[in-house]
């Protein structure tokens, strides 16, 4: 009799609905919803956003509730606090630490093409150098949208993964950051090795770029001009400059890219 009752148990179990962890796994696998996580990054914890086609948010970590809030108002789909399958888990983690992206991938429904131009544009930038507003429309395609560059970035869904950060004023101010305001972009500018101060001072003696003796001209904050001497410097206002100079681009940081 105790055999019988254990296999109709069993059975039962088999009929009953499956687990809410299984449920919101498979919506978060298909794309159809997404999970979270929370996270350390450079500025301090930060919740995560993520499903099938890749990381959707990323916001300075405050409640929960806050963040399931700005999820939906953002995007209207459920959202439910999982772990991220392992290779995601390792990818994330990584990618918060070095400030490098490498392998994860980017839900940007919802985005404009150029708005999904320029955060790809943004993606390129290295850590430890920063890019003008000017140059990100030039390789996202429409040079004169120097504005709705700016306004795409201020909407960056994806802040730390897509490095906004890392995208400065020509006339050597940062700029407004969505995570914290300037003050936060300075500190993480700083913690990736980039001189601020040198680089506000550079713009406003004129050098938007510099060029080196050997005839090749970056962004100062390229790793190129960075080894270079300061009497082994030339600086020019703009890239047509620097060119009629005799001055070639810099293959690594593309000035021509953001000459405008």
């Amino acid at each position: 009799m105790t055999h019988h009752v254990d296999i109709v148990a069993a059975v039962e179990g088999l009929r009953a609905p499956a687990p809410n962890r299984v449920k919101e796994q498979a919506l978060v696998e298909t794309g159809v919803a997404d999970g979270y996580t929370r996270r350390d990054g450079p500025l301090g914890p930060v919740f995560v956003a993520f499903n099938s086609r890749g990381i959707s948010l990323v916001e300075a970590a405050t409640t929960k509730r806050s963040f399931e809030r700005d999820f939906s108002d953002r995007f209207g789909r459920h959202l439910f606090a999982i772990e991220p399958e392992r290779s995601l888990d390792r990818g994330l983690d990584a990618a918060l630490a070095s400030g490098v992206p490498g392998d994860l991938r980017f839900d940007l429904r919802g985005l404009g093409p150029f708005a999904t131009a320029v955060l790809r544009a943004t993606v390129r930038i290295p850590v430890g150098e920063v890019r003008s507003y000017s140059w990100v429309a030039a390789v996202a395609g429409n040079p004169r949208a120097v504005r709705a560059a700016g306004s795409a970035l201020a909407r960056n869904p994806i802040a730390l993964l897509i490095p906004c950060h890392r995208v400065v004023r020509s006339d050597g101010l940062i700029g407004e950051y969505g995570m914290g305001g300037p003050e936060n972009k300075w500190r993480i500018l700083t913690q990736e090795g980039v001189d601020v101060e040198r680089l506000g001072d550079l713009a406003r003696r004129g050098g938007r770029y510099v060029a080196s003796t050997t005839g090749v001209f970056c962004h100062p904050t390229c790793r190129h001009a960075r080894r270079l001497s300061a009497r082994h410097q030339l600086l020019f206002p703009d890239a047509a400059t620097a060119q009629a100079a005799g001055m070639r681009p810099c293959t690594w940081c593309e000035p021509v890219a953001g000459s405008t």
